[in-house]
């Protein structure tokens, strides 16, 4: 009974991998490729505008936070992912005809649509795990997770390949293949089972209590959360969060605009995009697998030095950034003069970078989140998610205005002040962890 009460659960885990794979397969080659995409629409006719979707859909996301765990505990995590996810594939067939209403309102729904799916991925995986496996458990999410990135970004990359202009032949084609593969996704949730709960799994139990008891449950997660927020540990934290929103929005949007909409690069600079979107994958699987799959020896020192491998890495990346593209290439199509002759080398190594220091902080945030609100955990997840998507929102908006060495001057100065905010709240939980004291983000209630 043991061994399969086991085998559902893995099963689970890797059915929920593959189909968050496929959603975001979708999802992500469609937020790096909107900017440029909606840009050439309609031989640059069309009045919608990318980064302005990618900021509604951060925004709403950031206040639906609230909301989400209220609706996971009515429908159940399973039926909440299926909603969630059919969002996104509502949003993702909107580029087949772009308009500007359906592309604001997609955005919005999308928005909702994360809350939710997220939420409910959270409490899913909780379900399926315990203790002993949970970071096994995660590291499996997370590495078919960012294989969305491969298989989206090369199917990006044909279909672009050549392309002065995205042409609307080219635009159905690509959003035609990612309609597919969300359609897919979705229809891998079903196929999610229900574990048997037995006398043996009583960890398990007391892990998913919140799932199952009060109803006023959610009530009760956003009144601590407000009080988490008043913490100073949480305050602290609150600026690595933002980072990783601000970082999100050049790596997932900004980065690949600028790739394909810099001159320098010639015809292949749209099929570049895809490339990019690779690499940028690339360094996300290489460093989830290393710091999450891997969690227990490369921590063996502590979850700071591996913050600060990511801070320098993301720190080289932005110099390349600044010597390697037009400043105004955010914004619009140019060839304007760069530090150093514009090189794609340069520029895919750059992406990888972003990719593998993107996976150093979010890894160890998470386990960080884990130890110091061990006994508030969902609540402080969710403010987490609240920081990250709004500071991703504020970025995607600025992205519209700002040349590229002013957005690079604020992840330089706000990466700068995540690393010193993120050691110190990890030093203070190290030296309380030596001493024997309760985890510092538990307060009396």
């Amino acid at each position: 009974m043991a061994n399969s009460v086991c085998d559902v659960r893995l099963y689970n885990i890797f059915v929920l991998g593959l189909a968050f794979m496929f959603i975001f397969t979708a999802f992500q080659t469609c937020s790096m490729a909107e900017k440029a995409v909606l840009t050439s629409a309609y031989n640059g006719t069309f009045e919608g505008n990318g980064y302005t979707s990618l900021g509604i859909i951060y925004a709403v996301f950031g206040v639906s936070n609230w909301g989400a765990p209220s609706f996971v505990s009515f429908a159940g995590p399973k039926v909440s992912m299926v909603f969630g996810s059919t969002l996104y594939f509502v949003f993702i067939l909107s580029f087949l005809k772009p308009m500007v209403w359906a592309l604001y309102a997609g955005s919005a729904l999308v928005g909702i649509g994360a809350a939710i799916l997220w939420t409910a991925q959270g409490n899913f995986l909780t379900i399926n795990s315990e203790s002993a496996t949970i970071g096994r458990n995660s590291g499996i999410f997370w590495a078919l997770l960012q294989s969305s990135l491969l298989f989206g970004n090369m199917y990006s990359y044909f279909v672009f390949r050549g392309e002065d202009t995205i042409s609307d032949s080219s635009r159905t084609h690509l959003f035609i293949g990612l309609s597919g593969a969300g359609l897919l996704g979705i229809l891998l949730l079903l196929f999610l089972r229900k574990k048997r709960i037995s006398s043996s799994d009583d960890s398990i139990v007391s892990l998913n209590a919140s799932a199952t008891q009060a109803p006023d449950l959610p009530l009760t997660a956003l009144k601590r959360a407000f009080q988490l927020l008043r913490t100073k540990e949480m305050l602290v934290l609150s600026v690595a969060f933002a980072y990783t929103g601000l970082e999100l929005t050049f790596f997932s949007g900004v980065y690949g605009t600028c790739i394909a909409q810099n001159k320098h690069f010639g015809e292949d600079r749209k099929g570049l995009l895809g490339i990019s979107g690779m690499m940028i994958g690339a360094g996300e699987i290489i460093g989830g697998g290393a710091f999450g799959l891997f969690g227990k020896r490369t921590n063996k020192f502590g979850r700071d030095p591996i913050v600060v491998l990511g801070y320098f890495l993301h720190m080289a990346a932005f110099y390349i950034s600044f010597i390697n593209l037009p400043m105004d290439s955010p914004i619009q199509e140019t060839d304007g003069p760069t530090y150093f002759e514009s090189s794609v080398v340069l520029a895919l190594l750059c992406s990888f970078l972003l990719g593998f220091g993107d996976a150093s902080f979010n890894t160890q945030i998470y386990s960080l989140i884990g130890f110091v609100f061990s006994e508030d955990s969902s609540p402080a997840f969710a403010l987490f998610k609240f920081v990250q998507s709004v500071a991703a929102a504020v970025a995607f908006y600025y992205s519209n205005v700002l040349l590229l060495k002013w957005q690079l001057v604020i992840l330089v100065a706000m990466g700068t002040g995540s690393v010193m905010c993120f050691s110190a709240i990890e030093w203070d939980a190290t030296r309380h962890a030596r001493s024997g004291y309760q985890p510092i983000g538990e307060t009396s209630s």
